[in-house]
């Protein structure tokens, strides 16, 4: 006890080095942290499943897939029917990506609006996110969704492409389009994604009849079929049981006949994710490899610098504990004690204060590649902290700390004049 009340005695000795030491520790694990929570979130996110596999149908040889939309109806059969072929589950959905901008004068970023073209009642069971909500949350986008499959023209806008439109639910808007050219349609706003889902916060969802319609509309007036007409369908998603059955209708799927005109691939949604993010292999490799062990190394080296300094400020003060009946181990620990009460507070301050702040004040951090949306700080990340801060204490404290185990009496006492 005596030790300890020592060691937090000598943490106050230099307030300006203490002071500067936690900082350099406090925003090095705030680094940390971050880099392992999207680390950590990717790595989720390309993990194979052995259940409730999602599998993704997409144009085999072009980026970004382009299918007819003849080819859903014949993808309907690979649909999962549930036990003994009862009544089919919402397990199967297609996408078509919509784009455009309110202010087709003026083209910006505020102005795009993105919308994903599907059947609004599979939300709930098809996309990542919305399949989960509490019942309340779902209930009211069940609503909307209800009111989109009557009227067409409605829309569903996450929260952060609302606010930077400068519409509010209720309003009507006029898209331009950009890949649909001379399709231009209409919405009503009818609702917004749930705050809690980061993921479709910048997107909307839009009903896909709204879009085909108008590109019969368009054929019909202009006698010909529109230039996206055998392009028109981008992506198509599964939910299968297990993986037994995903590798059976994935199979059946890829050497059906149905799909020669345009060949198509099918796979895990994990494997499209992986095959997505080869373009960051490098980038993420680096994070992993390079910056984080730099960022270890640094912090490192920035406790041993303040550690070797109280060190050899402290030389007679130690010989003195050494007269009084201090032993060698006793020194060591009163030292590395120093260090790691330092780190491991730090680390708390700095996984905790970052764990509050971005999860709880800003609603995680935006990350707008592969439909992710925003990342929030891993749970894992208040262990980390502590954890980091410590293990970099105790390393970079290690030498200095064993320098003062060993000062000699003699030597230092024979300088003092």
């Amino acid at each position: 006890m005596k030790l300890l009340v020592l060691m937090l005695k000598n943490v106050r000795r230099n307030i300006l080095r203490t002071i500067l030491t936690s900082l350099g520790t406090i925003i090095l694990v705030f680094v940390v942290t971050l880099v392992w929570s999207v680390l950590e979130f990717l790595d989720a996110a390309t993990t194979e499943k052995s259940q409730n596999l999602k599998c993704i149908v997409t144009e085999r040889w072009q980026i970004p897939s382009q299918m007819p939309f003849s080819y859903s109806k014949a993808l309907e059969q690979f649909a999962w029917h549930g036990p003994n072929d009862e009544q089919p589950l919402d397990n199967m959905m297609t996408w078509q990506f919509y784009g455009g901008t309110i202010d087709p004068t003026k083209r910006t970023f505020d102005s795009v609006l993105f919308a994903i073209g599907l059947e609004p009642r599979k939300m709930f069971t098809m996309m990542d996110e919305l399949d989960s909500l509490p019942p309340r949350e779902k209930a009211e986008l069940k609503a909307i969704a209800d009111r989109m499959t009557e009227q067409r023209n409605g829309i569903i806008v996450g929260p952060g492409r609302l606010k930077l439109l400068k519409k509010q639910i209720g309003d009507t808007v006029k898209v331009t389009s950009f890949n649909y050219r001379g399709i231009d349609l209409e919405f009503e706003i009818m609702g917004t994604f749930p705050a809690s889902v980061s993921r479709y916060d910048l997107s909307a969802a839009m009903n896909r009849d709204y879009l085909n319609n108008a590109m019969d509309a368009w054929a019909r007036t202009n006698n010909k079929p529109h230039a996206m007409a055998n392009k028109n369908m981008n992506l198509a998603w599964f939910r299968y049981p297990d993986r037994e059955m995903f590798e059976q209708r994935a199979d059946e799927i890829m050497n059906s006949v149905d799909f020669k005109d345009v060949p198509i691939k099918c796979e895990t949604a994990s494997s499209g994710i992986s095959a997505f993010l080869e373009a960051y292999r490098d980038l993420l490799w680096g994070m992993r490899w390079l910056l984080c062990p730099a960022i270890l190394f640094t912090l490192s080296l920035v406790i041993a610098n303040a550690i070797s300094i109280s060190v050899r400020e402290r030389q007679k003060e130690l010989a003195v504990m050494k007269v009084l009946g201090f032993l060698p181990g006793q020194i060591l620990i009163l030292v590395l004690g120093e260090a790691l009460a330092l780190g491991i507070l730090c680390g708390v301050v700095s996984s905790g204060g970052t764990f509050i702040l971005v999860n709880k004040v800003f609603g995680g951090v935006a990350f707008p590649i592969a439909f992710f949306g925003a990342f929030n700080i891993s749970p894992n990340a208040l262990w980390w902290g502590p954890a980091v801060g410590g293990m970099t204490a105790f390393i970079g404290s290690f030498l200095p700390a064993w320098s003062a185990r060993t000062v000699k009496v003699s030597e230092v006492f024979s300088k003092v004049t």
